[in-house]
């Protein structure tokens, strides 16, 4: 929590660390109106301590606006959306589409379902409405009854991939599956090994891996050789890129998000990496920007 809270520091970008941190046990939840603090913190759920992220990782949240929230909540919880945006009527419609995007709002009633739901609803919230409909409303609210009921979403809930580019759009990280996690089926059938498994096999072996590039490291004192880290579901896997690989491929291992890199492994005396001798591009549908890069 401290570290994510004071980001940008270190080597990792958060989404990095937060996956890191999943593989090791630790548990997280989502930005959440009616339990979210500006930073992250820590809270119990269910036996368990979980990190709970801040509204400090919503892109174009205002800290004003995440603070009215918490002081308005700890009067008295939000019954609906509409009850958000009344009472604390400076959020912009950004905000709260971000918020609706990225789940947010989903747990502010009972009847908002989904994420999609979440962004219809918000968009009605701040519809004006009719003098007798508002005073309708309001009774609602009174009763603690929910007040968006009149309008039932026709949109769809988002597949996960959705979710996961909408986690990645609006906080530069996710708290679901990763990226890699879709395609490990056709990464299977490639036979790309995952990044877990590369200690476990011998020196020498050609191999295939795969996964979102976290870091590319040029040094001045390695003789023009680079050196890629890529990320699965299952951990790191590095790459070794010779020179005049670097050279031919150059365009592609700068700018691709994704790559498959193919290779003799490098195991020796518990360091483990791949001297790369082929690498592409690969189609991943998701935009995860989270490389600590060299240029």
């Amino acid at each position: 929590a401290a570290i994510l809270n004071n980001q940008p520091m270190g080597f990792y970008h958060p989404a990095t660390l937060v996956k890191d941190a999943q593989r090791h046990g630790l548990r997280f939840r989502p930005i959440d109106v009616m339990h979210s603090e500006w930073a992250c913190t820590i809270e119990d759920h269910d036996g368990h301590k979980c990190l709970r992220l801040g509204f400090n990782y919503l892109k174009g949240m205002r800290r004003e606006i995440a603070a009215k929230i918490v002081e308005e909540r700890a009067r008295e919880p939000f019954i609906s959306i509409r009850n958000l945006v009344r009472r604390v009527p400076i959020i912009r419609k950004e905000e709260l589409n971000a918020l609706a995007e990225a789940g947010a709002l989903n747990f502010i009633s009972e009847s908002i379902a989904h994420r999609r739901e979440s962004l219809w609803q918000a968009e009605l919230a701040r519809r004006p409405v009719g003098e007798l409909l508002e005073n309708e409303l309001l009774e609602n609210e009174s009763a603690k009854r929910d007040s968006m009921k009149y309008d039932v979403s026709p949109l769809h809930p988002m597949d996960p991939a959705e979710r996961m580019f909408a986690d990645y759009a609006t906080t530069g990280l996710t708290i679901g599956m990763h990226p890699m996690r879709m395609y490990r089926e056709k990464m299977d059938a490639l036979g790309v090994v995952p990044a877990s498994g590369l200690a476990y096999l011998p020196d020498g072996l050609f191999v295939r891996v795969a996964g979102s590039v976290i870091c590319r490291q040029r040094p001045g004192t390695a003789n023009g050789f680079v050196f890629v880290s890529l990320e699965d579901e299952t951990g790191i896997a590095n790459a070794i890129v010779m020179p005049d690989l670097f050279q031919t491929q150059r365009l592609t291992i700068v700018e691709e998000s994704f790559l498959l890199i193919e290779g003799i492994l490098q195991n020796q005396r518990g360091s483990v990496s791949v001297k790369a001798s082929r690498v592409e591009g690969l189609r991943v549908h998701v935009s995860a920007a989270v490389s600590h890069d060299f240029h």
